[in-house]
């Protein structure tokens, strides 16, 4: 029996680690209500938008959004490059991974920032479209 729970819970830590994201590689992508081009249109997203992959299939990938919506999309649209977008109105990127150092920039909410580097310690670094290099605190963005 102690076998077998450890077991369990080697394979539930395993599945919670294993959320992987990814985020749209054309100009637009359009979201389907299933695998298949004759399914419900159901939305058209940016590139840079971030995904959770749920189910990957031949050509078909099942994504979530930050509100957990689940939709389908083209396989081909998507690349495995981290991008996050801003949750709120407006998200600040400091010089440093810390709330006193200086701001560097500013994004307004659903703005994508490529991901450099994770910290591991609740900040991000990421990169602006411009150009512009800082790090953004985990809760204030949605897709790593």
């Amino acid at each position: 029996m102690k076998q077998f729970a450890a077991l369990f819970f080697m394979c539930v830590a395993t599945a919670a680690q294993a959320v992987d994201f990814v985020s749209v590689a054309e100009p637009v992508a359009i979201l389907y209500d299933a695998p298949s081009l004759k399914a419900k249109k159901l939305f058209v997203v940016n590139r840079y938008m971030p995904f959770e992959q749920v189910v990957t299939l031949e050509n078909w990938t099942k994504v979530r959004d930050h509100s957990g919506g689940l939709y389908w999309v083209e396989k081909h649209a998507l690349s495995n490059k981290k991008y996050v977008f801003a949750l709120n109105p407006l998200v600040d990127a400091y010089a440093n991974p810390d709330a006193s150092a200086p701001p560097v920039f500013q994004v307004k909410q659903q703005v994508a920032l490529e991901v450099l580097e994770s910290t591991g310690t609740g900040w991000v670094k990421v990169r602006h479209r411009d150009g512009d290099v800082g790090y953004v605190r985990n809760a204030d963005v949605w897709g790593q």
